[in-house]
């Protein structure tokens, strides 16, 4: 018998397979996502780290969700993901989480996410974690936060409305700013060969032209 890690972790890249092949050979992205996310403080103007809730497209969220349904009730309960949701953010590590901070104007270092886990609504799947920092940091006055991925293999857009970015704990009188990323042009994309993207990695610069961008300034 395959050992349960195993077996999830070949259900998580067996739905990222799937999703390859359901894409015109030089599209890009294969997955979407929706994101949400609360930069949290300390009450003394020091950023401690940032939630992140991520909602997948519908396509992605039904293949990693196969074979998942342990006790065949029809439904998928937080407690049959749990071991995927390991699956996805111990694989997030090699691309820094998506998540690129700034705190007045200083790189903000994470560490290992917390508090982690995948819920399965309405046919659409949702990682939430915490990605704490390795030591408070200042950001009393300006925060800068991007969430992308390097490689354009998945999408990220943040979620419209005003819930889109939360501040938890943060100065008073703080304003947030959110740029979503531009849409892509279809037609230069599709010049772009899957080799070419599957060349990329996580230190490309590529991903960063669909980044969003908040910029959290305090006065």
């Amino acid at each position: 018998m395959i050992p349960t890690t195993k077996r999830h972790t070949a259900a998580a890249v067996a739905a990222l397979a799937a999703a390859l092949s359901a894409a015109p050979a030089a599209a890009h992205p294969h997955v979407w996502v929706t994101a949400r996310s609360e930069v949290l403080y300390d009450g003394k103007g020091e950023m401690t780290g940032v939630r992140h809730i991520w909602t997948f497209d519908a396509a992605y969220s039904a293949f990693a969700v196969q074979g998942l349904d342990k006790n065949g009730d029809g439904k998928i309960s937080p407690d049959e993901l749990k071991e995927l949701a390991q699956v996805n953010v111990e694989s997030l590590n090699e691309y820094g989480y998506f998540t690129v901070a700034k705190a007045n104007g200083a790189k903000v270092a994470f560490t290992d996410p917390q508090d982690y886990g995948l819920t399965y609504d309405n046919g659409a799947l949702t990682l939430t974690f915490t990605l704490p920092v390795a030591r408070p940091a200042r950001a009393d006055k300006l925060l800068s936060l991007e969430v992308y991925d390097p490689t354009y293999f998945v999408s990220f857009a943040m979620a419209e409305g005003d819930d889109a970015v939360r501040l938890a704990g943060g100065p008073s009188g703080c304003k947030t700013n959110v740029t979503r990323p531009k849409q892509p042009d279809p037609a230069k994309m599709q010049d772009l060969s899957e080799s070419f993207f599957e060349s990329l990695s996580a230190n490309s610069t590529f991903g960063a032209d669909f980044a969003n961008r908040v910029l959290v300034a305090c006065p």
